[in-house]
């Protein structure tokens, strides 16, 4: 895995991007020597974040009228 400080990825940013990509290889971004990032490559074919709840939410009962009434409300209201 490739180290690189923070100053220096922000100079050449889209460089090391486009080299995570063409070399499939980790970057780890570090201020003072301390880990802060990583950047990893994307696959085009899985992604475990976008989708990952869809078709796994229900809708139950009606969504459109208040959860509570003017009564319930009280002096909230």
């Amino acid at each position: 895995m490739k180290k690189m400080a923070a100053g220096s990825f922000k100079v050449h940013c889209l460089a090391v991007m486009d080299e995570v990509q063409s070399k499939k290889e980790t970057v780890l971004i570090t201020k003072r020597g301390k880990p802060v990032a990583k950047l990893v490559p994307a696959d085009k074919e899985t992604d475990d974040i976008y989708g990952f709840f869809a078709g796994k939410g229900a809708i139950t009962g009606d969504i459109l009228s208040p959860a509570l009434s003017l009564k319930d409300w009280g002096d909230l209201g």
